[in-house]
């Protein structure tokens, strides 16, 4: 995964190359992939890089990156646990959204079919928030209630399901750069050209 310029020379600290595979093959993942020459630069292949803000491992795991975002997001809530009786509702709420939620949405449709495991992290991070938006602390009864009827919430995995839902929708209705627009087909144009096919095949037998 890299990115040269060709009209210009490499820019090794812009220019990264991830060697990726099934993790039962390590012998060929991440540093123990070869390197990369360009023109008169190497390459050396690394065992993540970090793409859009997103951390991809040589395993196309992203645990890594869901750690990431749980342990920036926790520093964050601890920060505002410390003022969060200086603050109104409103206040912290804006602030919950700005350093936390924010974080656990972006590009989280990335996580779609990935394991229980991992999401649940993400989950733990926004029960924390619910905690300091309401001023509770861990063991305390009603997050359900809280994060649900009070806040009206979506759990991760339903948070995932919306953003999917919502790019799938402005695909459909053209508000989507054209590269999203080329990956979403009707369900039934495909079956039309299914069809197609078939008559096709038929008529050469």
């Amino acid at each position: 995964m890299f990115a040269v310029r060709r009209d210009g020379p490499v820019f090794l600290d812009k220019t990264e190359l991830l060697w990726a595979g099934s993790r039962h093959n390590p012998a060929v993942l991440g540093i123990a992939g070869p390197s990369l020459r360009l023109r008169t630069e190497t390459v050396v292949a690394s065992d993540q890089v970090r793409v859009l803000g997103v951390t991809m491992t040589s395993d196309l795991s992203l645990a890594k990156h869901v750690g990431n975002v749980c342990a920036t997001c926790f520093y964050w809530l601890r920060q505002l646990r410390r003022v969060r009786r200086s603050l109104d509702a409103e206040s912290a709420a804006t602030l919950v959204h700005a350093f936390v939620a924010s974080r656990v949405d972006y590009c989280n449709a990335i996580l779609a079919g990935e394991f229980k495991s991992t999401i649940d992290k993400l989950q733990r991070v926004m029960n924390a928030a619910a905690r300091v938006l309401s001023d509770t602390r861990k063991y305390d009864r009603g997050l359900t209630n809280l994060l649900h009827d009070e806040l009206h919430w979506l759990d991760v995995p339903e948070r995932v399901q919306y953003k999917l839902c919502s790019t799938v929708h402005r695909c459909l209705q053209h508000k989507a750069p054209q590269y999203m627009k080329d990956c979403c087909i009707h369900t039934s144009d495909i079956a039309r050209r299914q069809q197609a096919f078939l008559l096709m095949s038929d008529a050469l037998e």
